[in-house]
């Protein structure tokens, strides 16, 4: 490579919780540079959670951690040319990768959602995805099958 490898940008905390993950989550869901706006409806959406939880002995940020666990794909199929035919090749993806991804997920199946407002869009996402059910979780196995009809081409693996 010519370049030097880009510098990993350290992230801040979030205020409430103390957790870079939260912040990372906010940064993904921030709308035109809202980041107040974001803050704001993820803590309703962690508050909701609370109310809304079966589970007693797990807090609703260990919930929403779950639900991001359960989205999380372990594999990818990428596009690559051989010889004028183009393969989809299964390939593992890089532990930063599949949170991004499964952050990702999660917030645009929460966006398609009928609820009135985000928090509750995120709120009923959040709690079908811990229960490893819903649309996120559809798309990860989707990915997965994907991934498994696709092994045959594994040895194109750049």
């Amino acid at each position: 490579m010519r370049k030097r490898l880009a510098k990993k940008r350290s992230i801040i905390p979030d205020p409430k919780f103390h957790d870079p993950l939260v912040t990372r989550f906010v940064n993904m869901l921030m709308w035109d540079g809202k980041k107040s706006v974001a803050f704001d409806i993820f803590y309703q959406a962690i508050d909701i959670v609370e109310e809304k939880k079966q589970d007693e002995e797990k807090t609703a940020l260990d919930l929403w951690k779950d639900a991001l666990s359960n989205i999380m794909p372990h594999v990818e199929v990428r596009s690559r040319r051989v010889g004028g035919a183009t393969f989809q090749i299964p390939t593992p993806i890089r532990p930063d990768r599949k949170v991004s991804t499964a952050m990702k997920w999660l917030i645009l199946f929460a966006r398609k959602r009928n609820e009135k407002s985000m928090p509750a869009k995120l709120v009923a996402e959040i709690l079908v995805a811990a229960k490893e059910e819903g649309a996120t979780v559809k798309k990860r196995v989707d990915t997965h099958k994907m991934a498994e009809a696709n092994k045959a081409f594994s040895h194109f693996r750049f």
